[in-house]
């Protein structure tokens, strides 16, 4: 397996558990560089800080064209990321942009509402309405982004090959749990060829 994309939720951990993952497997961890490179790369640096922005803060709004141009050089960049192998991408829409690449796990860390609130309110040291808000709105903007760039469904299984509740199980756990299936995929391959 040459990439694990990372979706995840906010307070599910994804990022530990991506953390966890890449140091289990000794790949490389990318995520907000693959934002920096792509607006870099399509000469948007606007675009970045929109992308890097997904509660809105910041209230920027570019152009329609340099989205797009953003969004090709995201595609190119995370190409690119695959064919040099052994890297964990977090976020970034990557089950959707390599999606169908045989050489690529998708997994979605998830946990329920209430157990995210409570980790955002804890970690971020604010109360736990506040906390909710957080969480809310980063599950619509999350939701929206799929939808308009890519015409899908956030929490669609079928874009996912493992789903992980952390609520029910630890990141190391979630991490084993990708390794192993990781090496199920790799003895599985290793046989269609004997």
């Amino acid at each position: 397996m040459n990439a694990i994309t990372i979706s995840r939720q906010m307070g599910a951990w994804g990022r530990k558990v991506a953390e966890a993952t890449a140091e289990l497997l000794g790949y490389r961890l990318v995520w907000r560089e693959v934002i920096n490179q792509a607006a870099l790369r399509a000469g948007v640096p606007e675009v970045a800080l929109a992308t890097i922005d997904e509660l809105g803060i910041m209230g920027i709004k570019p152009r329609e064209e340099d989205l797009q141009a953003y969004h090709r050089a995201v595609r190119q960049i995370m190409e690119e990321l695959v064919e040099e192998g052994r890297v964990v991408i977090i976020g970034r829409a990557g089950q959707c942009i390599l999606a169908g690449n045989p050489h690529v796990l998708h997994v979605r860390v998830m946990a329920p509402t209430d157990v995210r609130i409570s980790r955002v309110a804890d970690e971020q040291k604010i109360p736990f309405e506040q906390a909710r808000s957080l969480v809310e709105r980063s599950d619509r903007s999350r939701m929206e982004y799929l939808r308009r760039f890519y015409h899908a469904n956030i929490d669609d299984p079928t874009l996912y090959d493992m789903v992980l509740n952390t609520s029910r199980i630890s990141v190391r756990c979630a991490a084993l749990l990708i390794e192993a299936l990781i090496k199920n995929h790799e003895n599985h391959e290793n046989h269609e060829v004997d």
